[in-house]
C-alpha cells in the first residue's frame, strides 16, 4: 500500500484571495470532504498544511522511507501565495520526491495567460482578440473594440474579475484601468457559451458550461471573483450544468484541449476554459494545469456526469491513478 501525502493550503496564514483574506467554513468543510473521500481509497494518507515546517517535514518523511507521492493539492501556492504556486513542485523536485500534477515549469507557462497565448499560435488553437498593456507604463489611447473584458494577465481563481470588468465605452476602460498596476489583458467580451473542459491522465471529461440564466438580465454573463467568493452577490446563484453545445464545437473544444494538454506539457489533470464567439467558434480562455479538486468544483461536477456513485472519491482516485501510471510503468 503507498504512502501519500497531501500537500494543501496553510489554514493558520493569511490568504487574500479567499474573503476576509482567511480560511473560512467552506474551506474547512471542502478540506473535510476531501479527507472523508480520500479515506475510501486503498492508500496511506498523511496530510501537510504548515507551510512553515514543509520543506523539513518533507524531507523528513522522504529520508525515513514515508513517502512514495505527494499529492499536491496546494492550489492556494506556497504560503498561500497564488504567484508562488509553482514553490511546491520546486520543493518536490529539489527533495526529489515524486509527485501529483504539473511542474514548475507549466504552472510559470500557463500562470501567464498572454504567453499562453503566444504558445497557441502554431498550434492554430483560437484564441479572444487580446491586448497586453502595463498601466503604469503604456499610452491609454489604444485601439478597443468594445465590448471588451479586462482582466489581470496574471492569476487564477478569477482574482480581478468582476462585473465591472465588462467595459462598453472608452471612458469605462478608464475608470477600470486604474483599478490595476500590474500586465492586464484587454480581451474582446464573448457572450456564447462559457464551456470547461477536464482532462484526466488522457481521458476527456465531459464538457460543462455556466448556466447564466440564473442570475438577473441586468448583470454581465461571466463567472468572475463574485460568482467564486461572493456568497451576498447575485452571481452567487450561478450553477454550472452539463454543456450543451453544438456537436461541432465539443469536437473542437475536446480536440484542442487534447492538443493543448501535450504541447503545454500538462501532466495527470487540467481544465481548459473557452467561450464561443458569435458564429460559435470555441476561444481559449485559460489554462489550469492542477486544477480545483473541490468536491463540488467542475472538475468534480464533469467526472460526476459519469460516475454517479462515489464519484468525488473516483476522481481523486484516477488522479492518482495517472501520476502512478507516469512515474512508475
Amino acid at each position: 500500500m503507498r504512502n501519500i501525502t497531501v500537500i494543501l493550503g496553510d489554514p493558520r496564514k493569511q490568504d487574500f484571495v479567499k474573503p476576509n483574506s482567511e480560511f473560512g467554513k467552506e474551506d474547512f468543510k471542502t478540506i473535510d470532504e476531501l479527507k472523508k473521500a480520500l479515506s475510501k481509497l486503498d492508500y496511506n494518507f498523511k496530510y501537510l498544511d504548515d507551510h512553515d515546517t514543509l520543506y523539513s517535514e518533507l524531507r523528513r518523511l522522504r529520508d525515513n522511507k514515508e513517502i512514495d507521492i505527494a499529492f499536491n493539492l496546494c492550489d492556494e501556492g506556497f504560503n498561500n501565495d497564488p504567484k508562488k504556486e509553482n514553490v511546491i513542485p520546486l520543493m518536490l523536485e529539489t527533495l526529489e520526491i515524486p509527485y501529483t500534477g504539473a511542474d514548475e515549469k507549466c504552472m510559470v507557462l500557463c500562470y501567464n495567460k498572454f504567453q499562453v497565448y503566444e504558445h497557441t499560435k502554431h498550434m492554430g488553437v483560437p484564441i479572444p482578440k487580446s491586448i497586453l498593456i502595463n498601466p503604469r507604463k503604456e499610452d491609454r489611447h489604444i485601439d478597443i473594440e468594445f465590448p471588451a473584458i479586462i482582466k489581470p494577465n496574471l492569476g487564477d481563481g478569477s482574482s480581478g474579475i468582476t462585473q465591472d470588468s465588462v467595459i462598453r465605452t472608452h471612458a469605462d476602460f478608464e475608470k477600470k484601468i486604474k483599478d490595476y498596476d500590474e500586465p492586464i489583458l484587454i480581451q474582446e467580451f464573448l457572450s456564447g457559451n462559457d464551456v470547461s473542459c477536464g482532462i484526466i491522465s488522457d481521458k476527456v471529461l465531459p464538457l460543462i458550461e455556466e448556466d447564466y440564466s440564473l442570475i438577473p438580465n441586468n448583470l454581465e454573463q461571466i463567472c468572475g471573483y463574485e460568482a467564486k467568493w461572493d456568497s451576498d452577490s447575485p452571481y452567487s446563484n450561478l450553477k454550472s450544468k452539463k454543456a450543451d453545445i453544438n456537436k461541432d464545437a465539443e469536437k473542437l473544444i475536446k480536440e484542442y484541449s487534447l492538443l493543448l494538454f501535450e504541447n503545454l506539457k500538462c501532466r495527470d489533470y487540467a481544465r481548459f476554459d473557452w467561450r464561443l464567439d458569435s458564429e460559435n467558434i470555441p476561444r481559449l480562455l485559460e489554462v489550469n494545469p492542477n486544477p480545483g479538486w473541490c468536491y463540488d468544483g467542475h472538475l468534480a461536477k464533469m467526472y460526476g456526469f459519469e460516475e454517479t456513485k462515489d464519484s468525488y472519491s473516483k476522481m481523486l482516485h484516477a488522479i492518482l491513478k495517472a501520476a502512478e501510471k507516469r512515474l512508475f510503468q
